[in-house]
């Protein structure tokens, strides 16, 4: 049975794509680990990475092709800066010399060493190839990028690898009634079991660490995308709405930082007709930093990283001006392990699954997570799950360009809206009167994304992108 932690769920990185620019990432890092370990590092004269799939049909789009220079280059997506992240490739296509590991000068011409396959490999969406040449000897290695930063290779025996611990849990859970069999054993709610599970990886105080690094990096986020104008880059001239958004409902509020700023909205007085506004903005805000490579948290992909802060948001700003970390980490408790059932039962890639997979688990664990701290019931938080699930089913990806922009950035926010609503209708359910349980709708999210056609699983050869397109723009 697959153990996955919440901390593999929700990480940290930068955008625009988990699965397209995050997932590249760590696999040429990957790649250049095993080189090391096998001692073939000092021995390459040349490398050449081959993109197929919708990381090929995408990947401009994504900034793959740059997410794996800087992994190549031995820069980490949670540490790097991001404002160097256009100088270390700008002086890569200057001087065509790629620095590997920070360590060894390649010659490296971005358009010859990098290609872009339109075709599939058999067995995920996005797949690439690393090749490295040791004199008359090439070594070659493929990866898959299966959602949400997840990296494995093809054989199923190692696909568990990129997971922190497996098959460890005390608490193990692979469907949503287990997970409710271990709250009524322990008489815990969700958060208590789930934290249980992590305790046996991790001291308490390691826990509590990266919670508050993963909402530090959440707030951030949301402060630099309410505070940042202009246009978004890719081609597509899209205007950041955020900031025109934030600029109407703050009005004159005093502040200086991040804290500062969530601590003044929070005495505000937020009108009924502003709620809805606040949320879209705290979503929008997230996905256009995610847009234009800035830090975010998968959560559980880039593409869906606007949900889940934007509705811990909304119980922060409206529903409970004194909820503190005790809250903030009881509400990731919950999302994580939600998001985990639909991994492990489903999909959390796009290119496998549509954009169900995306916003519709980000929808599913936010509602769930708001659903437990309004005082729900384990039963009534799969409700909120189950029904901010259902009314995303089918959703397919289509961004114009391949870019996250178009539909993408919207779709955060109408996930933000659904999974309010969804957890409010969970806490007026009497679960006996319950038709649709939460394992049955990753049963049919799952079987939904094998019947979807591959042009709306994100390769813009379908829908939005090719009904407006680039030149529509």
């Amino acid at each position: 049975m697959e153990s996955i932690s919440i901390f593999d769920m929700l990480k940290i990185g930068v955008g625009p794509s988990s699965s397209h620019t995050l997932g590249p990432w760590r696999a040429a890092e990957r790649w250049i680990s095993k080189l090391k370990s096998t001692n073939q590092f000092d021995k390459i004269t040349s490398i050449n990475v081959d993109l197929y799939g919708s990381l090929s049909l995408t990947g401009k789009g994504h900034a793959t092709d740059l997410a794996v220079i800087l992994g190549l280059s031995g820069a980490d997506p949670e540490t790097v800066p991001v404002a160097s992240i256009d100088t270390i490739v700008a002086s890569l296509k200057e001087t065509q010399v790629l620095l590997l590991n920070n360590e060894k000068e390649l010659t490296f011409d971005i358009d010859a060493h990098i290609k872009f396959n339109r075709d599939f490999l058999p067995f995920h969406a996005n797949g690439m190839t690393f090749t490295a040449i040791l004199g008359s000897k090439k070594i070659s290695d493929t990866y898959y990028s299966i959602g949400g930063g997840f990296v494995v290779k093809e054989e199923r025996k190692n696909a568990k690898k990129n997971i922190a611990v497996f098959n460890s849990f005390p608490y193990p859970i692979q469907k949503s009634v287990e997970l409710l069999d271990f709250c009524h054993q322990l008489n815990k709610p969700i958060s208590g079991v789930v934290l249980e599970n992590e305790k046996s990886l991790r001291t308490s105080a390691q826990i509590d660490i990266e919670i508050q690094r993963i909402w530090s990096t959440m707030l951030e986020c949301m402060y630099i995308g309410c505070h940042t104008e202009g246009s978004l880059p890719g081609g597509l001239n899209v205007r950041r709405r955020a900031f025109d958004i934030h600029q109407k409902l703050k009005g004159n509020l005093p502040y200086d930082s991040p804290t500062t700023w969530l601590e003044t909205i929070r005495k505000t007085e937020v009108k009924f007709r502003q709620i809805l506004k606040w949320v879209s903005c705290f979503a929008l805000s997230v996905n256009e930093v995610n847009a234009s490579l800035g830090r975010v948290v998968t959560a559980p992909t880039n593409g869906s990283a606007g949900v889940i802060p934007a509705v811990l948001m909304y119980y922060m700003v409206i529903e409970n001006h004194k909820a503190d970390f005790k809250h903030i980490k009881q509400f990731l408790l919950v999302a994580g392990e939600i998001g985990s059932i639909f991994k492990k039962g489903a999909t959390i890639s796009a290119a496998m699954g549509g954009c169900q997979a995306e916003i519709g688990v980000s929808s599913a664990m936010a509602a769930a997570a708001l659903c437990e701290l309004l005082g729900g019931d384990p039963e009534q938080v799969m409700i909120a799950a189950e029904i901010a699930m259902e009314h995303h089913l089918g959703l397919t990806c289509d961004p114009i360009g391949g870019l996250v922009q178009i539909p993408c950035i919207e779709r955060n926010s109408m996930g933000a809206i659904k999974a309010i609503h969804a957890a409010e209708l969970a806490l007026d359910t009497d679960p006996k009167n319950v038709k649709v349980p939460l394992d049955k709708v990753v049963d049919t999210m799952w079987k939904t994304a094998k019947d979807m056609h591959a042009k709306y699983k994100e390769t813009s050869e379908g829908g939005l992108a090719v009904t407006v397109g680039l030149s529509d723009c």
